[in-house]
């Protein structure tokens, strides 16, 4: 019977994907609006309809909802388009295949999404790297459920209660990411949380937020599983 839910973040936790992703958003901002920033918003920890409404404001365009609504479909579009070039160019993260590996093999233990990335854009960076896999999509919440990241771990749990018929608590959720911004939405949804300096923050930027457990990367397979799996105390690097 399942008891932990693990709900991975993806963009430099699990993988990185190069320049592919910020490339979909000019493109797809380029195909409605003509034109794109001349500067860059942050993205790292950002759900995508956030991003766009960033975007527009740098470019002084109100976010009506159709507006946002046609850049993030023509970003599904090029992010598709773009699944050759991430395979190519992008990479898992360190340790990530055999962690997963490792935790698909433990019978209480369920693996799901919660990330920033709209649903399709999560399952083509994924597979990219062929990780898709080892998470159920249906076990999570994307950017395309809401902008607002803090919203969707409880709505992550409600949807694996109902897929897998069992009531997993708050506590025994954790997210896994790389920005206090995971951090932030695991703690909104009074889950506990995993932060890896694989993406771009540091070490002590991350030590500072005071996550449950900190780690360099997931290549101490056995520690990271352990942990995530419920057989060891949680765990922080100096």
């Amino acid at each position: 019977m399942t008891r932990r839910l693990l709900l991975w973040d993806i963009d430099g936790t699990l993988v990185r994907t190069g320049s592919a992703g910020s490339a979909a958003f000019d493109r797809a901002l380029a195909d409605v609006l003509g034109e794109v920033p001349a500067g860059r918003v942050l993205m790292s920890g950002k759900t995508d309809p956030l991003i766009v409404h960033e975007q527009l404001a740098m470019l002084g365009r109100q976010p009506e909802p159709e507006l946002v609504d046609a850049v993030l479909g023509r970003l599904v579009h090029h992010l598709a388009a773009a699944a050759p070039e991430i395979a190519r160019d992008g990479a898992a993260c360190p340790g990530v295949a055999k962690v997963l590996t490792a935790l698909s093999e433990c019978p209480e233990v369920a693996q799901g999404i919660v990330t920033g990335n709209l649903r399709p854009n999560a399952v083509v960076k994924l597979a990219a790297f062929g990780l898709d896999r080892f998470v159920d999509f249906d076990l999570g919440a994307y950017g395309s459920d809401h902008a607002d990241r803090n919203l969707l771990v409880p709505l992550a749990r409600r949807r694996a209660q109902a897929r897998l018929g069992v009531h997993v608590a708050a506590g025994d959720t954790w997210v896994i990411g790389d920005t206090p911004l995971d951090l932030a939405c695991a703690r909104a949804g009074g889950a506990r949380c995993l932060l890896v300096s694989t993406g771009t923050y540091t070490l002590e930027e991350l030590a500072a937020v005071e996550p449950d457990a900190l780690f360099t990367d997931l290549t101490d397979t056995q520690t990271v599983v352990g942990l995530l799996a419920g057989e060891r105390p949680a765990v922080r690097v100096p």
